[in-house]
């Protein structure tokens, strides 16, 4: 058992984090700024693009079961509005990611900031009009999250795979 766990500690950390953050935007109280209202949970969201990116390297392209099994825990740990608005919005900023990766010829440090930069401001729309919150505050601080998350994730593949050419050269 705990060698099963070991070997895919980051999808279990993926589900996880996809349960914790739909949990957040159900009990973390309703912020205002500039008339509008957000959520705290808004600036948690970048991880979790981290956390997927690893669960996908120990799954591939199976890690929409890990979140299949987040929303299904979600549903019935935090909310069924949320569950189903996070698993839609999941869906379509994966399928954005995936037309993208599959049919752009560009290396793929390119393609991980231009899929990003697509799919984050549609996925976090998508969310926020399905749970009945959007608003361009909102929708703002959710959108920089994100990408904040997957520069993070840019920056240190960028880092690791420098490193990598230098100890081959």
């Amino acid at each position: 058992m705990m060698k099963l766990i070991l070997k895919y500690k980051a999808t279990i950390s993926y589900i996880i984090t996809i349960v914790l953050i739909n949990c957040l935007f159900i009990y973390l109280p309703i912020s205002h700024a500039f008339g509008k209202t957000f959520s705290i949970a808004d600036f948690t969201v970048g991880s979790i693009y981290v956390v997927r990116d690893f669960a996908q390297r120990e799954l591939g392209h199976k890690v929409i079961i890990a979140m299949f099994i987040g929303a299904l825990l979600s549903y019935i740990l935090a909310d069924p509005t949320i569950a189903i608005a996070s698993l839609t919005a999941f869906l379509i900023a994966e399928s954005v990611d995936w037309a993208l990766f599959t049919f752009t010829k560009r290396p793929l440090s390119k393609r991980l900031l231009i899929s990003s930069s697509i799919s984050s401001p549609i996925d976090s729309a998508i969310f926020l009009a399905m749970i009945q919150r959007f608003n361009w505050v909102g929708w703002s601080l959710m959108t920089t999250m994100k990408i904040i998350g997957v520069f993070g994730i840019w920056f240190f593949w960028k880092i690791k795979h420098q490193r990598s050419q230098m100890l081959t050269d």
